[in-house]
């Protein structure tokens, strides 16, 4: 575990850190270009990013026995944050939310706390995986209208957050191979475990997550979900669609 994290952390420092003030263009925004479903987007996905203290700590805590997994938590959460300020500065730069309307944002996530939905590392690594993967095509898909609408300060946040969410993925994918080198039925398991009960970090957090996703396009559905990060998981894992359909039927 600490090579995979080195092997992430190397890749990182050469290759995908990024500066909020320097690396987008802030002075190519144009607030024309900036709309209130935009606005609706960014917004969610800023608040869904706005719990990381309660990611990290939680997440932390977890694995804090585990040196390569806790330090990739430590800087998991950095970038995360990061992410959860780019979408701050989007949000008030481009005139779409006031400096009140955002702390406001920020008072009513922290009025919620965030638990983890598993128990265990590698249960947690499968939740990892998933929720990356599906944070992914979620941001890709709107860096792709991004880039249609020529809204090229948003093309570029996307861009460099889906590029963070990507590496996540992969360094969890990384933790899985390992414990399915280790205990390959038990691994494949707590995968089915994770699969049956999956939901995003802000389902049953954010007031009307699902209505807002679905009303903004922020999201992606059950289907996509399954044909762009599950399946591709297994793929990867080299985890047989039957392997893990038996696992599931094996929970009930």
């Amino acid at each position: 575990m600490y090579r995979v994290y080195l092997d992430f952390l190397e890749t990182a420092e050469k290759k995908r850190h990024w500066n909020i003030f320097n690396d987008v263009p802030w002075e190519r925004l144009e607030t024309s270009k900036a709309t209130e479903n935009c606005a609706q987007c960014v917004e969610i996905f800023c608040a869904e990013e706005l719990y990381v203290p309660d990611y990290s700590s939680n997440g932390l805590e977890l694995v804090r026995s585990r040196f390569g997994m806790a330090w990739f938590q430590t800087c998991w959460a950095f970038e995360e944050s990061r992410h959860g300020l780019v979408f701050r500065e989007y949000l008030t730069r481009s005139g779409l939310r006031s400096e009140a309307h955002v702390e406001a944002l920020e008072a009513s996530v922290c009025a919620k706390a965030w638990k983890l939905p598993f128990q265990t590392p590698r249960q947690m690594a499968c939740y990892g995986a998933l929720q990356e993967g599906a944070t992914y095509v979620a941001y890709r898909r709107q860096r792709d209208q991004a880039r249609s609408a020529n809204d090229r300060v948003l093309e570029a946040i996307f861009h460099l957050v889906g590029r963070d969410e990507a590496a996540h993925g992969g360094f969890y994918r990384a933790i899985i191979e390992l414990e399915l080198a280790q205990d390959r039925a038990a691994t494949i398991a707590d995968l089915a475990e994770v699969i049956s009960n999956f939901k995003m970090p802000g389902d049953g957090l954010i007031a009307n997550y699902q209505q807002r996703l679905r009303a903004c396009g922020a999201g992606i559905s059950a289907r996509a979900f399954v044909e762009h990060v599950v399946w591709p998981l297994l793929v990867t894992l080299q985890i047989s669609r039957q392997e893990l359909k038996a696992a599931i039927n094996a929970r009930r």
